[in-house]
């Protein structure tokens, strides 16, 4: 670990411009930062700590929550108006980490939370997330993993959130203050596709703050679950998450979103294959179909040849799962 300055600002403005240092990084719980900074991954030469900051509120009006910054995943997703009328976004969180991390991960920070890639941890190996054009030691590596949807020749990493997958399909906003003021940006436009700048996981501006994640409500209340797959049933991270949830009215599909977790950079949704589930019978031979082109496109890296059919099995069944109203227990983490 290296040496670095701290500070502790009072407002969002102090944070602002501490943060408007390029060598400058936000500190909330720590769960991801500090052991990249262990592993020598993140050298930051200014750590800015915002726990002070007033971002620690959930607040509901006008038909939206509203998620500060701060919020913890275990606040988040106990929260009793969260259980009720979010359901997927407290199952998801509830999927992810111990107990104990998430009492201490914040929203924020899950949001910026970097990939779990083998080689991205390890200095010793080729990455371009780490250090731009040093190139990729997964590709051809133990890529067992990674990304089969929306890789490049540059990167091919995947994101390892459980809590942004159901964001995604919830369609949410999230807030930011910066030094060039207030903006609010589409949940899908905030995390990246490598392309050739794999180093950049997120669409922020040098000085910009997450202040908070705003959710509307949908009808999703009954017809949804959160599948996720992995290689133990303990704290692990996804091969293959699914955030399924639909609107069915007397057997017909109304409205569906799907956002798929540990396939690409970011969580991936397919928006025409959602809208194509718009007025079919929600019945496993429509829920097939959509799987086969939500996956059309997808690509192994032949450790990972696997997760093609392990993601199109996993939509299939989210979506029974949903349909069924018996969303995936997550105190049982055996696949229902």
């Amino acid at each position: 670990m290296n040496r670095y300055d701290y500070v502790r600002p009072d407002t969002i403005a102090d944070a602002i411009a501490a943060l408007n240092n390029p060598d400058a990084r936000a500190l909330a719980g720590g769960t991801n930062l500090v052991d990249l900074m262990k592993y020598d991954v993140a050298q930051p030469a200014l750590v800015v700590d915002i726990n002070r900051l007033p971002l620690k509120s959930i607040d509901i009006s006008d038909g939206e929550v509203r998620i500060g910054a701060l919020v913890s995943n275990s606040e988040l997703a106990w929260h009793p108006e969260i259980r009720a009328r979010w359901p997927l976004l407290s199952s998801a969180i509830l999927a992810g980490a111990s107990p104990q991390l998430r009492n201490a991960a914040t929203t924020g920070g899950n949001l910026l939370q970097r990939t779990r890639c083998y080689y991205f941890y390890d200095p010793s190996t080729h990455c371009n997330k780490r250090q731009p054009g040093s190139g990729c030691s997964a590709i051809g590596g133990v890529n067992r993993i990674h990304a089969i949807l929306g890789a490049s020749d540059q990167c091919i990493a995947v994101h390892p959130s459980d809590m942004c997958v159901a964001m995604a399909a919830l369609d949410a906003t999230v807030n930011v203050d910066g030094p060039d003021g207030r903006r609010s940006i589409p949940f899908s436009d905030f995390h990246r596709l490598p392309g050739s700048e794999p180093d950049r996981d997120n669409t922020l501006k040098q000085g910009e703050l997450i202040t908070s994640v705003a959710i509307p409500e949908a009808d999703f209340g009954t017809h949804h679950t959160y599948l996720k797959l992995r290689d133990r049933l303990s704290y692990a991270f996804a091969l293959v998450s699914v955030a399924a949830a639909m609107d069915i009215e007397n057997g017909v599909i109304k409205g569906a979103r799907i956002a798929l977790g540990g396939v690409a950079h970011k969580p991936w949704r397919d928006v025409d294959a959602e809208r194509s589930l718009r007025g079919e019978t929600a019945e496993t031979r429509v829920f097939d179909a959509v799987a086969q082109r939500i996956l059309h496109d997808a690509r192994g890296q032949g450790e990972n040849d696997f997760k093609i059919d392990l993601a199109r099995r996993a939509v299939v069944r989210a979506l029974e799962q949903a349909a069924a109203g018996t969303p995936q227990d997550q105190a049982n983490k055996s696949i229902q």
